[in-house]
């Protein structure tokens, strides 16, 4: 019997793959799941990844994958076969990249035989305040005014 996903997920924001791997060491994989984001892996590569799926931690890959459906569909497509447990996209990405990226999720996973990772769609970051997520909503039709300013 599997052992229950672990409700922790730690995140590695390193700049330094030392540092994240000497973290990593005083984890308990039974006890978190751990996130990769872009930092480490773009300083780190998918080397790092492997190690801890490895040793049975479960991966977040938190790479936020926004582009063109099809460029999203094959980076989406390298994540189950690096073992990664979950991974993210932009949900204004629109409908057709991320179809793209479930489709490439789902023939990734059954090509290597392993389980569907979880495919997270990021509505709203974290860092932003609600001025800033105001102002990202699409505005409303307003009535123009003479020289551009509002009377």
């Amino acid at each position: 019997m599997s052992s229950p996903d672990p409700r922790v997920i730690v995140a590695l924001d390193f700049a330094d793959p030392g540092s994240a791997i000497a973290l990593v060491d005083r984890l308990d994989p039974s006890a978190c799941a751990l996130k990769v984001g872009k930092e480490l892996f773009v300083v780190a590569g998918p080397e790092p990844v492997r190690r801890m799926i490895e040793r049975g931690f479960r991966v977040f890959l938190d790479l936020k994958f926004h582009d063109i459906p099809n460029t999203v569909a094959q980076a989406c497509a390298a994540a189950p076969r690096l073992g990664v447990k979950m991974l993210s996209v932009p949900a204004a990405g629109g409908r057709a990249m991320l179809a793209a990226a479930r489709d490439a999720v789902a023939s990734a996973a059954l090509e290597r035989h392993g389980p569907r990772p979880w495919l997270i769609g990021v509505t709203v970051l974290t860092s932003l305040d609600g001025g800033i997520s105001r102002r990202l909503v699409l505005p409303t039709r307003r009535k123009r005014s003479r020289c551009g300013s509002r009377a």
